[in-house]
């Protein structure tokens, strides 16, 4: 078994770092307690920074992808990729040491497809904690999974034609919908691993204000206009860094 990460980046200099050194963590650990070796692949997504010069000095390969279409920047690094399971990591993430250990337990049960982590996010709003809590509780209830970190069987990635390059929001929680009912259809499961977490960067929440929050995390909001780019420039294209 082949491990592959895989890290979009868009003018990450801030972030690709500590995030690298995480997965690095992680990865050693796998080696060490498995014996199963992990590679990381980084797709710069045309940045004007050094993301791609901080992700080189971490080891990480480093390819170039300038469409500002975060599901084809994914499904970029994953037809890169050698291994047979892919994990998806966003660039602010920080992972925990037993990551890579729990998606390869879980993917040795070979009717596990794929799944996702669990992810917590500490904002340092009080309002903008409860609001994501709550999210967070009815996400588990609907069956939602954020792409934070998501991972996958390669074959399986295939069949769904990965990441919905249409979609300019929510195509994590879209991939995992039509995941889960993939691997229903064909008798096997996903696996939500929740004994560990990642954390991504609360960076967004502690600087916008609260309505902007409660605007473009609402899943009303997001299924009316996932599909208008426009109406996201600002999220990822002004995202605070």
């Amino acid at each position: 078994m082949l491990i592959s990460i895989i890290v979009p980046a868009y003018n990450e200099e801030k972030y690709i770092g500590p995030t690298l050194e995480s997965i690095e963590r992680a990865r050693h650990l796998l080696l060490c307690e498995k014996g199963i070796t992990a590679e990381v692949i980084v797709v710069d997504n045309e940045s004007t920074d050094s993301t791609a010069g901080i992700a080189r000095s971490c080891g990480a390969e480093v390819f170039s992808e300038p469409a500002h279409d975060v599901a084809k920047v994914r499904n970029v690094g994953a037809s890169r990729a050698k291994g047979n399971i892919l994990v998806f990591v966003d660039a602010d993430v920080i992972v925990p040491e037993r990551l890579l250990c729990r998606i390869h337990e879980a993917m040795s049960d070979e009717l596990c497809m794929g799944g996702a982590l669990d992810t917590v996010c500490r904002p340092a709003k009080y309002s903008v904690a409860v609001y994501l809590r709550m999210w967070r509780f009815v996400g588990r209830v609907a069956g939602m999974a954020q792409g934070a970190t998501q991972f996958c069987r390669r074959d399986v990635y295939a069949s769904l034609r990965g990441y919905d390059e249409t979609l300019y929001m929510g195509e994590d929680v879209d991939f995992y919908w039509r995941l889960r009912r993939f691997a229903k259809r064909c008798k096997s499961h996903v696996q939500f691993i929740d004994d560990i977490q990642v954390s991504p960067s609360s960076r967004r929440f502690d600087e916008w204000f609260l309505w902007r929050t409660l605007v473009w995390t609402n899943p009303v909001f997001i299924l009316l206009f996932r599909r208008r780019k426009s109406v996201w420039s600002g999220w990822y294209g002004a995202t605070p860094r």
